[in-house]
């Protein structure tokens, strides 16, 4: 029944129900932008149309002073042009057309014409100006307003990039920073245009008040089609935003060179791109949909505007037979309506794209407001400058969204500091949530992580990531260089040799640079010209590097020999004792059980709780979970499975 229902969904591909598990739409009926773009409409354009131009000065003026009067006053000497080349024109037809001789009327003329001449050559100089400092400003507005972006994009909490509505806002309002850039070029026409429009709205008030509605009626048509067709672009961008992002993916997919391998080992290229090609056509379809409606209204709108252009001019030419205008002024109120009614079209058309941008732009703003919601608090109680142990109080953590079961549930643990506490359980046991919450990347849903009785809740998270160092399973692999690789671990700190080839001989990678062609100064990123690609094993070293630069009082490993071999995993372990040896806290997590037997402490967890805590001695005597997994892992080395010409009585031969 389910399946069914998915089916009959218009507009949804197969390839969005198995790949992604249904339609990736997003419902603009109840989301935060229903009256966003519900307010693109006549009465909204003409009262916000101040606060338009006001914000896109407010980026100009952020980014480029200069830049920003240059543009302002050219448009607006370029607008004061075009009035002053209309009264020119009136008198040149008024010199033309009265009495006289044909040389006097010509003479008459000349005056008016080199006026003209100068004011061309003037609103060239002008449009010139204004051409090079858009041209400056455009990318430094959208520069300062992406930066603006990322950074309210890195200073949230992890929660806040894990939140579904959050990384929503995150999708949209990175539209926000091209929209920024692009209203400059539409606000500068805005202004162009007004000007012009009100020269010749002047104009043609002076010829004959009842030009004037004719002018606005001209270009009513024009301005609720374009009103419209926005309104229709706007709804369609949210609703399909996901989907896009899905169909780049899998584009993505194929060239990434993680993905690669496997790509062609199991033939996946042609399944990725059956399924591109799916979802574009259902997103081209939705292109289709919307120009066809833009063809339908644009065909309305042409045949108002048809005939109401009939209409002035009809009533222009009953003017002139009845005697209430003269021919020359006939003349320059033609000029004047084109003028116009071509200054009312731009005036339209420029200000509905740039209330359309700023709607991108308000997504920009709107996480600006969410992400000062979420953003990591600044300032704290300090923490102890020593302190002895770290105390896990009764803490509960559920992640967002998943009402199954708590990842952490109520946990009382303690950890000495300067010794190594080991975390060990099954997949899903809460190991990595325990040292995230430890590490202030989260905060814990119920109780308390006390540093000697001071709540980290409200301590200075700035100061309380300065004392950790953390080496994660899955730690990120920089596409930069191998000393950037290391020095990651604390950019703050300039990345002298010295501390880098320290950091280096902590990890004991030394070997993983001698084998690099350029040393530290190599890419790590094979997809860049000269990059190289490191092994699984040569990565945790590296990480582990990173984390030795860091410098941390408390360094977290996570699962930090997956990708070892077994000497190089002892080697790594007699680092990490030499560490703790120094008085660095060493908080490990593993499922090799056999690598924790020089643990200070051990933390058993199963399913969110801890079970076990003490000694390796003390939870193997006990006979636990502890003992049982590890029972479980040596049995693995002291019986050999049996085969063909293999009796099952043969034992493994003994672990040196």
């Amino acid at each position: 029944m389910g399946k069914r229902k998915a089916a009959e969904q218009p507009g949804v591909s197969e390839s969005e129900r198995l790949l992604f598990g249904g339609p990736l739409r997003y419902d603009v009926g109840w989301n935060s932008h229903e009256d966003a773009f519900l307010e693109l409409n006549f009465r909204a354009m003409v009262t916000r149309l101040p606060s338009l131009l006001t914000a896109s000065f407010r980026l100009a003026w952020q980014a480029d002073r200069p830049a920003a009067r240059i543009v302002l006053a050219a448009e607006v000497g370029r607008g004061l042009s075009q009035a002053v080349s209309l009264l020119a024109v009136n008198s040149v037809l008024g010199r033309l057309i009265g009495g006289g001789t044909l040389e006097e009327r010509l003479r008459g003329a000349v005056p008016a014409l080199v006026v003209m001449a100068a004011v061309m050559m003037v609103g060239a100089l002008l449009r010139a100006a204004s051409t090079y400092a858009t041209g400056r400003l455009e990318p430094k507005v959208e520069r300062v307003a992406t930066e603006r972006y990322l950074e309210r994009a890195a200073t949230v909490e992890l929660a806040a990039i894990e939140d579904h509505t959050f990384h929503k806002l995150l999708d949209t309002a990175q539209y926000g920073a091209v929209s920024a850039r692009r209203m400059i070029s539409y606000a500068t026409r805005v202004v162009n245009a007004m000007i012009s429009l009100i020269a010749a709205a002047g104009v043609l008030t002076v010829l004959h008040p009842a030009l004037l509605p004719l002018l606005v009626t001209m270009t009513l048509p024009s301005a609720w089609s374009a009103l419209t067709m926005a309104r229709r672009r706007y709804a369609s961008f949210h609703a399909w935003v996901q989907h896009v992002r899905a169909g780049r993916l899998l584009g993505a997919l194929l060239i990434e060179p993680e993905a690669a391998p496997e790509v062609r080992v199991h033939g996946v290229g042609p399944f990725l791109l059956r399924h591109f090609r799916a979802m574009a056509e259902t997103a081209e379809a939705e292109q289709t949909r919307l120009a066809r409606l833009a063809a339908g209204t644009g065909l309305i709108a042409a045949g108002w505007t048809g005939l109401a252009t009939a209409a002035t001019y009809a009533t222009l030419g009953g003017l002139l037979l009845g005697g209430a205008m003269a021919l020359s002024v006939a003349g320059t109120a033609v000029i004047a309506i084109r003028t116009g009614s071509q200054s009312l079209d731009t005036l339209v058309v420029e200000v509905n794209a740039l209330h359309e941008e700023a709607l991108f732009v308000g997504d920009l703003q709107r996480l600006h407001t969410e992400a000062a919601a979420w953003a990591i608090p600044v300032g704290g109680t300090a923490l102890p400058d020593d302190p002895r142990e770290i105390r896990f109080d009764n803490v509960s953590f559920t992640y967002p969204g998943d009402a199954t079961r708590p990842a952490l549930d109520g946990v009382t643990l303690s950890v000495p500091l300067g010794k190594i506490v080991a975390l060990v359980g099954e997949n899903g046991s809460g190991k990595t949530t325990l040292v995230k919450l430890l590490a202030g990347l989260y905060s814990p849903g119920e109780g308390r992580i006390l540093w000697d009785g001071v709540d980290a809740a409200g301590a200075d998270r700035r100061l309380l990531a300065e004392r950790v160092a953390m080496v994660a399973q899955d730690f990120k692999r920089w596409p930069f260089t191998a000393r950037v690789n290391v020095a990651v671990g604390r950019p703050s700190v300039p990345a002298t040799d010295e501390r880098v080839d320290h950091a280096v001989g902590e990890a004991g990678a030394q070997e993983v640079l001698a084998d690099l062609p350029r040393g530290l100064d190599t890419l790590l990123a094979r997809n860049f010209s000269g990059g190289h690609e490191l092994s699984g094993g040569q990565w945790q070293r590296l990480g582990i590097a990173r984390a030795a630069y860091r410098r941390g009082r408390i360094l977290i490993v996570d699962e930090p020999t997956a990708a070892l071999d077994a000497r190089a995993e002892l080697e790594v372990f007699e680092k990490i004792r030499a560490l703790a040896g120094t008085g660095q806290t060493v908080i490990l997590i593993t499922h090799r059980l056999a690598s924790v037997r020089h643990a200070d402490l051990v933390h058993v967890l199963e399913q969110g709780r801890l079970v076990e805590s003490g000694t390796p001695d003390e939870l193997l005597a006990s006979g636990g979970v502890y003992a049982e997994l590890y029972s479980l892992q040596a049995e693995q080395f002291t019986k050999v499975p049996s085969g063909p010409g293999l009796p099952d009585d043969v034992p493994a031969p003994k672990a040196g």
